[in-house]
């Protein structure tokens, strides 16, 4: 079975911190930005198939010793909205038993969209070659500069 990739959006949209659910492919997905990388994630706890990445994202406590306590992984951790489970987005395994639950995820990269140029001296297109009639282009054409890069995840 071949990967799909889907654009989801400018890195611009989807600030650390932020997420965006997105239908992919018949599945619904939650894209989430953690600290800069990005991270995706099935929308659908494994316990009882709740909307898992509509939920709160937080972090968790830790402690080596009893009554001190550590906050760690601030904006890394989702809370199923429906009973509380928790899961690592950049994982997707559940904090309370790491090793048997773990939530669906997929790959998220930022791709840096390419530039690509037409001729408009007549000669030929770009990198095919085509040859061009006349001193103009046959068609309308607008200049594109590329800012940021976009945001696409593999199903």
């Amino acid at each position: 079975m071949s990967e799909k990739r889907f654009e989801i959006c400018p890195t611009t949209e989807l600030t650390p911190g932020e997420r965006r659910i997105e239908n992919l492919g018949g599945f619904s997905v939650g894209v989430f930005n953690v600290g800069g990388e990005y991270y995706a994630m099935k929308n659908d706890c494994p316990h009882q198939r709740a909307p898992l990445c509509e939920g709160k994202l937080t972090g968790t406590n830790t402690s080596d010793t009893p009554g001190e306590y550590n906050w760690e992984r601030d904006g890394q951790i989702v809370t199923c909205p429906w009973h509380g489970w928790e899961f690592d987005v950049t994982t997707g395994e559940s904090v309370f038993n790491p090793h048997r639950v773990k939530a669906k995820t997929f790959e998220a990269t930022v791709e840096e969209a390419e530039d690509t140029e037409m001729a408009s001296d007549g000669s030929s297109c770009g990198d095919c070659g085509a040859p061009l009639e006349g001193s103009e282009p046959p068609v309308e054409t607008y200049d594109v500069e590329v800012e940021h890069g976009t945001v696409v995840v593999y199903l």
